[in-house]
């Protein structure tokens, strides 16, 4: 058995761990609101949007965009990855590696490249590990209210390199914020449009999608239709298309920061109890190592008086 001291150490260190936990604990949940709300407030925007471009791409334009179009051979997809940039959150980010890496396999698999933009600090450090994946742009720290100004840059490399028929496929990587309690990995595909419709009617017909965001589109078509654009179709889909693509990674930046608070506010809730636990028992095995320390002194001082 470990000596009193010994003991005494190790349930000061276990306290002073449990400082650390609560603490993180609190500062997670006190960010949670704030973060919950930028989510929602973005939310009807980044569905809309997605919906609407679901419906152009269905329509049968005189311009047909570099984005509107679905290559038949696939020779290099991207993948865009949103992580934290700090741990302590229980498996969020680990969980969304677990869900992305098969996906990335089965495309090299096939003979296809595969480049990676990292958002999050987590996500630069692991893909910097990985072998035959092209690590090709990165940003981190964003802080707890990320701009749409920091994404630009990464934002602008996909959609230069799809423009210029570098990329075939592009997908979005990040957690998804269901509750508190809950948060989904989730891979959606971002480019090309066709694609992105298809997606969305598959989750309408399969789950009815847990935000709403694929409601009402369908893919079937009785006739052509197109819209009327003013001043030009090109100048208003390289907007509208553009700021799609923004609107989409810029959600999913805040559905992962909301669940980032989420999820660290119950591991260190789950840290701070299991520390409790454990000091619990350590005060037990003092409690009795000093108690076994006292009867044996005891008993060493009846026995030098009885031998006097």
């Amino acid at each position: 058995m470990a000596s009193g001291r010994e003991i005494k150490t190790k349930i000061k260190s276990t306290q002073n761990m449990r400082k650390v936990t609560r603490a993180l604990e609190m500062v997670s949940a006190s960010k949670i609101r704030k973060a919950q709300d930028m989510m929602k407030a973005s939310r009807p925007y980044a569905r809309q949007m997605r919906k609407v471009i679901a419906h152009v791409a269905q329509a049968s334009t005189d311009f047909t965009h570099p984005f509107l179009v679905q290559r038949e051979k696939v020779a290099r997809v991207a993948y865009v990855v949103i992580t934290t940039d700090r741990g302590l959150c229980g498996g969020l980010n680990s969980n969304l590696f677990r869900r992305t890496i098969p996906a990335i396999r089965e495309w090299q698999a096939k003979g296809v490249e595969v480049d990676v933009l990292a958002i999050g600090q987590k996500a630069v450090q692991f893909f910097r590990r990985i072998k035959g994946v092209n690590l090709i742009g990165s940003v981190s720290h964003l802080g707890d209210k990320p701009k749409l100004e920091q994404l630009i840059g990464v934002i602008k490399v996909v959609l230069d390199a799809y423009t210029d028929g570098k990329l075939d496929r592009v997908f979005l990587a990040y957690n998804d914020f269901i509750n508190t309690m809950t948060q989904k990995p989730t891979v959606d595909a971002l480019l090309p449009l066709p694609l992105v419709a298809a997606e969305m009617q598959a989750a309408e017909s399969d789950q009815g999608a847990a935000h709403g965001q694929a409601g009402g589109v369908k893919l079937e078509q009785s006739h052509d239709w197109d819209y009327i654009y003013e001043p030009d179709a090109a100048t208003v889909l390289e907007y509208v298309l553009g700021r799609y693509v923004e609107s989409v990674v810029y959600q999913g930046v805040l559905e992962n920061l909301a669940s980032e608070h989420a999820a660290r506010m119950v591991a260190m809730k789950s840290a701070s109890d299991n520390a409790n636990k454990v000091i619990g028992e350590l005060t037990l095995v003092y409690n009795k190592a000093r108690q076994a320390a006292i009867t044996q002194e005891i008993s060493e001082i009846v026995g030098g008086a009885a031998a006097v």
